[in-house]
C-alpha cells in the first residue's frame, strides 16, 4: 500500500517539505517524519489503527460526526485521527473526508498526502524541525498526550527517538538536541 511513487506524488503538494533550511535541516526533517511514520504504522505494516474501537469524535470544536460515518480512528502513515482533523484535511483537499474517512486508507497518494498535510499544516512538526526545536517537539505534536509527561520516556516515545537517531545516522546528519518529550 505504501509506495515510493505515491509518497513522491503526495509531497508535490508541499514543496517546502524536506527542502527548507540547510541540507542538515532537510535531512533531519525527513528522518523525523519517517521515524514517526515507522512508529505509527509498525514499520509500514498498518494502514489503519489496530484498535478501531476508538471513535475520536469531539463535537466541542463545532465539527459534527455524521450519523452512519465510520469512526475517526487513525489511518495512513501518521494515523490521522479525530473528526476535526479529517474535516480540515478534507477541506484542504476539496474532499469530504468527514463523511468518508476511510478514503485515507484506500488511496495511497491520499494516505501519504494526509500525513504530509498533518506534518506541514496541522501539527507544527515542520516548524519544530526547521526552527531547531528538536525531534521531541514532533513527538508532542503527534502523540504527546499518550507518550509525553509520564516522568520518563514511554516505550513508544523511545522507539521514535531510536528510529530518528537511526535515520539520522543513515543520512549522515547529527540528530541535534531536544530529542525527548
Amino acid at each position: 500500500f505504501y509506495t515510493y511513487n505515491d509518497f513522491i506524488a503526495a509531497t508535490k503538494y508541499y514543496p517546502t517539505f524536506g527542502s527548507s533550511g540547510s541540507l542538515d535541516v532537510q535531512k533531519r526533517e525527513l528522518a523525523a517524519y519517517f521515524a514517526n511514520v515507522k512508529q505509527e504504522t509498525g514499520t509500514l505494516q498498518y494502514i489503519r489503527e489496530i484498535n478501531r474501537n476508538n471513535v475520536y469524535c469531539d463535537t466541542t470544536r463545532g465539527i459534527p460526526c455524521p450519523a452512519g460515518t465510520k469512526a475517526y480512528y487513525g489511518r495512513g502513515p501518521l494515523q490521522l485521527t479525530w473528526n476535526y482533523n479529517y474535516d480540515a484535511a478534507g477541506k484542504a483537499f476539496n474532499m469530504n473526508l468527514l463523511q468518508n474517512p476511510d478514503q485515507v486508507a484506500q488511496n495511497g497518494v491520499l494516505s501519504w498526502r494526509s500525513s504530509v498535510w498533518f506534518w506541514m499544516q496541522n501539527s507544527n512538526c515542520h516548524t519544530a524541525i526547521t526552527q531547531n526545536q528538536g525531534f521531541g517537539a514532533t513527538i508532542r505534536a503527534i502523540n504527546g498526550g499518550q507518550e509525553c509527561g509520564k516522568g520518563s520516556e514511554t516505550q513508544p516515545a523511545q522507539n521514535r527517538i531510536n528510529y530518528y537517531k537511526d535515520f539520522c545516522s543513515q543520512l549522515g546528519v547529527s540528530p541535534g538536541g531536544n530529542l525527548g518529550c
